[in-house]
């Protein structure tokens, strides 16, 4: 993410979510040395971007949106495949998130891609709605690759 995606960025955060992130927390993100905000782009109109620190050997994934018209296309999968893709591979040895409990597509998916449930966070999110806690340990089984649930990815 660059500060001229900012504004696609918002719109789609808008229509992904009832209680979306401002532009300043964005921007905030973009001035922490721990966070990264990877974008996808399908032609030239952004299909969706994942939100990620990357502290002590854990990436904690914050924000994942997919906007509508690029649902069901793996938008959320790609992301995900390259955040961790993108970790120094000697670094990363587990990734965490939290999903609404009620979003049964997005539990779905972290599950195919290898998560599991590992604890419930009471009222987490704003409205009341509890969050399940998802933990995914990354498999160094071979030197020089990063497993990510049945794909590899040179380090």
């Amino acid at each position: 993410m660059e500060k001229k995606d900012l504004d696609a960025i918002v719109a789609a955060e808008r229509l992904c979510y009832d209680f979306p992130w401002s532009a300043d927390q964005f921007l905030r993100e973009l001035d922490n040395p721990l966070a990264a905000v990877d974008l996808l782009f399908i032609g030239r109109q952004l299909a969706g971007y994942l939100c990620s620190w990357l502290i002590c050997g854990e990436l904690h994934i914050h924000n994942v949106a997919t906007l509508p018209q690029f649902r069901r296309l793996k938008v959320a999968a790609r992301l995900m495949r390259h955040a961790m893709a993108r970790c120094p591979a000697e670094d990363l040895e587990r990734v965490f998130l939290e999903v609404r409990i009620s979003n049964a597509g997005a539990i779905a998916l972290y599950k195919s891609l290898g998560f599991s449930e590992v604890g419930i966070r009471k009222d987490y999110y704003p409205g009341g709605e509890d969050a399940i806690l998802m933990e995914l340990n990354i498999d160094r089984s071979k030197q020089g690759f990063l497993y990510i649930k049945g794909e590899s990815y040179d380090a």
